[in-house]
């Protein structure tokens, strides 16, 4: 039975034959969204050339999806609760197409951007959407299972697929078709909830939204976002890095004394007291900075020490992303409805950073089969084993009304965990390098007054190899959050935690929005 009022507004059902088509859809749109944090990344430099930006106006491209998706994504769960699903995963859907359109017609920089930061808060609206419906269609223990193992390969390998489609992309047509996939994507997505997806009857009461909680949370969220971003490309000391994560922590204890005293809070306090769902918000954050240190890193050493091509780069990480569809499916279908999360998690956890570990034995004359192969196949397993319990977990036994919400959480960690990852890694990478040449130099070792393509290559290797020790001890302390945070046992309602109700199979197909 549903706890507490049904969700206002019009909610996404879909009837029960329709499940597993839903799950494709789902998962096609999770898909756009993750892959394009990092397919621009391969067409920067062709983009670059085109429309004749700077290399310190770059990295706008991609900050600026970051920041309007990261700062928005509760404000997005929390509508999706209010408004309906369905209306937001429409909303979403369409919005990112139209900005995706924008910006690979883009005639200019300010253009490329402004649409980038579109995607983002169309995102946030998609995002948290997608997921509440995946968590309300699939109620089914064993069927909740296999349908999380598919979304959480997805989310973790999204990254992957997004620097090989960049590749394939940029080298055989050009940069703005890295943008112009998304139309494909979301015409299919768009086709599939117009014909699946059905709407009920909107609640005789409406809650309303917290809107001095939506403010401190979205300023709150951009200036962390942002200190982290600006912090990848100055350093700490700046006023625009300390400055900023100051504000943002300020504005974000402001957010957590809201929701202990609203009426009707943005993030209801139980979702996340709850331990097997704070557990699962705290896992993702920590293994998304983790996990940025392979796929930055590893992309530069691939390209920059080994001479791989960005299509080469991107088909060397094809490995990883088998594993990881292989272990998802296997920790959510097999594992997880007989021992539940909390051996998984800091198993993969731990796997993960053993993948870690064996990268730092690279070199610059080692090679891709023997060094770096070995370490993808076993971090693929390892984060296979966390992405989809940890989604699992984290929308596991709320009530309806909080689903999207509570699918927001789990985005934010894994989008705040991205941003901290880059700047806190590349931080570490570039003082390493920086310490590394100021320790090497002299007579034998410069060329023209500069540091040798030898020490500098050298220099380069250290800094990747400090940035996986940092990675690989991170994710170890996820694992020790994970395992002590996570119940033991198989998922089971308990305290304040209601299930979700099925979607009705005869609810009436939605006429609009």
């Amino acid at each position: 039975m549903q706890a507490g009022p049904p969700p206002a507004g019009p909610d996404a059902a879909a009837g029960a034959d329709h499940r597993w088509l839903i799950l494709a859809v789902i998962a096609l749109a999770q898909l756009m969204i993750v892959l394009d944090a990092t397919i621009m990344n391969i067409a920067l430099p062709s983009a670059q050339d085109d429309l004749g930006f700077s290399i310190v106006d770059r990295q706008w491209v991609v900050t600026a999806y970051a920041l309007a998706f990261g700062s928005l994504l509760l404000l997005g769960g929390k509508l999706s609760d209010l408004l309906g699903r369905r209306a937001m995963f429409m909303t979403g859907l369409i919005g990112f197409a139209i900005a995706s359109a924008v910006g690979g017609a883009a005639v200019n920089f300010g253009m490329l951007v402004a649409a980038r930061a579109a995607q983002g808060v169309f995102g946030a609206l998609l995002a948290p959407a997608a997921l509440s419906l995946l968590a309300v269609t699939f109620t089914d223990t064993k069927e909740r299972g296999r349908a999380f193992g598919v979304f959480g390969a997805v989310a973790g390998a999204g990254g992957a697929i997004g620097l090989l489609l960049g590749g394939v992309l940029t080298e055989y047509l050009n940069w703005r078709w890295c943008l112009y996939v998304n139309l494909i994507f979301a015409g299919i997505a768009v086709i599939g909830a117009v014909t699946m997806l059905h709407r009920q009857a909107p609640s005789s009461t409406r809650p309303r939204l917290d809107l001095p909680g939506a403010v401190l949370v979205s300023a709150g969220m951009f200036c962390i976002v942002y200190g982290f971003s600006n912090a990848a490309l100055h350093n700490w000391h700046t006023p625009s890095t300390w400055g900023f994560l100051a504000a943002g922590v300020v504005l974000l204890a402001g957010f957590v004394w809201r929701q202990y005293t609203a009426t009707e809070p943005l993030l209801p306090p139980r979702i996340v007291a709850d331990r097997t769902r704070g557990g699962a918000y705290l896992t993702m954050l920590l293994a998304a900075i983790g996990m940025f240190g392979i796929f930055l890193f590893l992309t530069y050493y691939l390209q920059q020490t080994l001479g791989f091509s960005p299509l080469m780069s991107g088909v060397a990480f094809l490995p990883m992303v088998g594993c990881l569809v292989l272990a998802s499916a296997t920790a959510n279908v097999v594992l997880m409805p007989r021992v539940g999360p909390r051996p998984l998690a800091p198993t993969g956890m731990l796997l993960a950073a053993l993948g870690l570990v064996l990268l730092t034995r690279i070199g610059v004359d080692t090679g891709y089969a023997s060094h770096v192969l070995p370490s993808l196949l076993i971090i693929g397993f390892g984060f296979g084993m966390v992405f989809a319990p940890v989604f699992n977990s984290g929308t596991f036994g709320v009530a309806p009304q909080d689903a999207g919400v509570a699918s927001a959480t789990i985005n934010t960690g894994q989008q705040l965990g991205g941003s901290i990852g880059t700047s806190l890694l590349n931080t570490i990478f570039a003082s390493t390098v920086t310490s590394y040449i100021a320790t090497h130099v002299g007579p034998a070792t410069l060329v023209n007054g500069r540091p040798s393509p030898e020490l500098a290559g050298a220099a380069q290797i250290h800094g990747y190899i400090t940035a996986f020790w940092w990675s690989a001890a991170i994710l170890t302390v996820g694992a020790i959050a994970a395992l002590i945070l996570f119940r033991s046992g198989p998922l089971t309602q308990s305290g304040d935690q209601q299930p979700a109700e099925p979607p009705s199979a005869t609810t009436t197909p939605a006429t609009g929005d």
